[in-house]
């Protein structure tokens, strides 16, 4: 029980240099000055309590140590910052915290978890809970050494796109631990060959049916699976396993719960007052005021505060494209103009270069991802170029015109050709991520597995030719979870993973190709060393599609060996096809998706094909290859 007597009598913490900061909306480590914090002060244990309210009338700190009295400990403003303070004797780690605020009238509002709170009640309970930062002993520091490699454009990088919550359940149907997915998950992503997981945002969030993806607690992560101490660990089990740890990051928006930002001391303090600006028309949420500094400041502090105290290896950001145009999902007279007359949300922008630019300067080798669905220029340029400055930007057009084409009726598909053949006109424009997420396999979508036309037989074979497709294509690579052992059903993010499908042996034979396709990856640096930019990849036979045939080579660098891909995707075998290599001798059949070990039929070429000095389109070595139905084959260039 904290003390009850006078609340004052403790001399304020933060100073002169928090407070300009703070104001200027520069204070990279926002979470040491504001939150609650345990400390010893003035010679007592006890906990300091500050948020940023520049509007309310009174702030007082009520919880489970003052039996929510909003008598027993107000908070006194500090200088002109509009943050209050108080130093709370007693109060120990675990204990339940809200803000009770009042108006600049005086009107009682409700009360208010703590915008950088570390710490939260399990819902439906919204109250903020005291948690000790630094409380994990991390040993990832050889890994965080050789980070920079890792997440380098020239390495190889294989996503696993995790929720939680839904990839595996306990005995009973509980959601597993971080503990428990320190192990469980981390095993099977390294048995898989991803090379990093990305987890669905971790921030604490109310509404489990959200994701995520509307968070409230900005800076603590979810205790669905546990404490923070607990997530530390498993992102240090991850580490030490040689896998990457990514997070989806959520500036683009927070939900209206009460108890949360909005209007959090009686004003549009986060977000636009006016909803033309501040008012997401598809989530029904709140837009925050990138134009505010101490607002740019909160978010710009929260992404380096995921990557400092959890160390994770980079932000996957979620929505960029509804945070770049003023008018994203608006009619006409439903959006302001911005002060050149245009679309573009000038302050938006300003906030993820300034995001970009404190990430990148604190902290090596971490990677920042952009989900941007638009063709805005420059997302992966760097600042100072005029940029956005982001590592990688997911390849949505590619995945639209991917998915489109693979899940039409091979009858058609001769007449849709280029759905796979356009992407490559802009495939080096930016450092792409091929994303197969869990935006595809939701909302009446289905999986993957149903997106492929024609049996059972013939939607596994569509399913390995399309990852054969997706791993030798250029730009790095994002799996949904699930969509590696073709899952038949849609994702249910209430239950778990059909794993039982992997009793079925061509289910087990994707899982496989996958498998295999992330060993291939890692392995040639011709499918990964120039991913992002076109001196790694030219076109065999481009325009066979009558056939539905498709052929490139992949390249790394003086001396790597050359990788062929060669895909038929058309449900019928073909013999005798000949394909143009772009040098003579041996090539290794390294991958073939027909093979017996995928649940396939073994058509292939017995380990190697030859070249013969036959000239075919722009090459002139050449080999009769046999194209199994609905299959992927990589031949790599035997240097023995």
């Amino acid at each position: 029980m904290a003390h009850q007597t006078d609340p004052h009598r403790h001399g304020p913490v933060l100073g002169a240099l928090d407070e300009h900061l703070i104001s200027e909306g520069t204070h990279h480590r926002l979470w040491d000055a504001l939150g609650a914090h345990l400390m010893t002060h003035e010679g007592v244990d006890g906990v300091h309590f500050a948020v940023w309210a520049p509007n309310a009338s009174r702030v007082a700190v009520v919880g489970d140590f003052n039996h929510w009295n909003a008598e027993a400990h107000p908070l006194r403003t500090v200088g002109s910052t509009g943050v209050w303070e108080t130093f709370v004797p007693g109060v120990a780690e675990g204990a339940i915290y809200k803000y009770d605020l009042h108006d600049r009238e005086g009107g009682h509002l409700p009360q208010k978890a703590d915008p950088v709170g570390f710490g939260s009640e399990h819902p439906p309970a919204t109250g903020s809970v005291v948690r000790r930062l630094d409380a994990h002993d991390w040993q990832d520091q050889e890994w965080l050494d050789r980070r920079a490699e890792a997440n380098a454009v020239d390495s190889p990088i294989s996503v696993y796109e995790v929720h939680l919550g839904s990839w595996r359940r306990a005995e009973g149907g509980r959601p597993l631990s971080y503990l428990e997915l320190a192990t469980e998950l981390v095993d099977y992503v390294v048995d898989l060959g991803f090379t990093h997981i990305e987890v669905m945002p971790v921030s604490e969030h109310p509404f489990d049916g959200s994701w995520g993806y509307q968070p409230v607690g900005m800076y603590a992560p979810t205790i669905r699976h546990g404490t923070p101490r607990e997530f530390a660990a498993f992102v240090d089990a991850a580490h030490a396993r040689g896998i990457g740890v990514i997070a989806d990051w959520v500036p683009g928006h927070f939900p209206t719960d009460a108890h949360g930002l909005a209007r959090f001391d009686g004003t549009a303090l986060y977000e636009h007052l006016d909803p033309r600006q501040g008012f997401h028309p598809d989530w029904k949420t709140l837009i925050y005021n990138y134009g505010r500094p101490e607002v740019r400041g909160y978010l710009v502090a929260n992404a380096l505060y995921w990557i400092d105290q959890y160390h994770l290896d980079g932000l996957r950001v979620d929505a960029v494209a509804s945070m770049l145009y003023r008018d994203y999902s608006r009619e006409e007279g439903e959006w302001i103009p911005n002060r050149d007359g245009g679309r573009e949300n000038y302050e938006a922008i300003d906030f993820l270069r300034a995001t970009n630019v404190a990430v990148y300067g604190a902290h090596d080798g971490v990677a920042m991802t952009a989900e941007e669905s638009t063709s805005f220029p420059g997302v992966t340029r760097r600042v100072d170029f005029d940029g956005l400055g982001f590592g990688y930007k997911w390849n949505l057009g590619w995945m639209n015109d991917s998915l489109t084409y693979f899940s039409r009726d091979p009858v058609h598909r001769r007449y849709h050709h280029d759905d796979l053949t356009f992407g490559l006109s802009y495939a080096f424009s930016e450092n792409f991520v091929l994303p197969i997420s869990h935006d595809e396999v939701v909302h009446g979508k289905g999986s993957l597995y149903g997106r492929m036309p024609g049996s059972h037989a013939d939607k596994l074979g569509g399913l390995k030719a399309f990852y054969g497709y997706m791993w030798g294509h250029p730009g790095k690579k994002l799996l949904f979870m699930g969509q590696e052992f073709g899952q038949t059903a849609e994702w249910n993010h209430s239950g778990e993973l059909d794993w039982g499908s992997l009793h079925d042996p061509g289910h087990a034979g994707v899982q496989a190709v996958v498998r295999d396709l992330n060993r291939l990856y890692r392995e040639q640096p011709a499918l990964h060393r120039h991913d992002a930019d076109g001196q790694g990849f030219s076109w065999l036979l481009v325009d066979a599609a009558e056939d539905q045939v498709l052929a490139w080579t992949r390249r790394g660098d003086a001396g790597d060996p050359h990788v062929v891909v060669v895909l038929n995707l058309a449900p019928v075998e073909r013999t005798g096809y000949r394909i143009g290599f772009p040098v003579a001798g041996r090539w290794r059949e390294a991958l073939n998706t027909d093979s017996s070990a995928y649940g396939g039929g073994d058509r292939g070429h017995g380990g190697a094909v030859e070249t013969e000095p036959v000239p075919t389109v722009q090459e002139a070595q050449s080999a009769l290859l046999t194209l199994p139905p609905l299959s992927a084959i990589y031949f790599v260039e035997d240097h023995s």
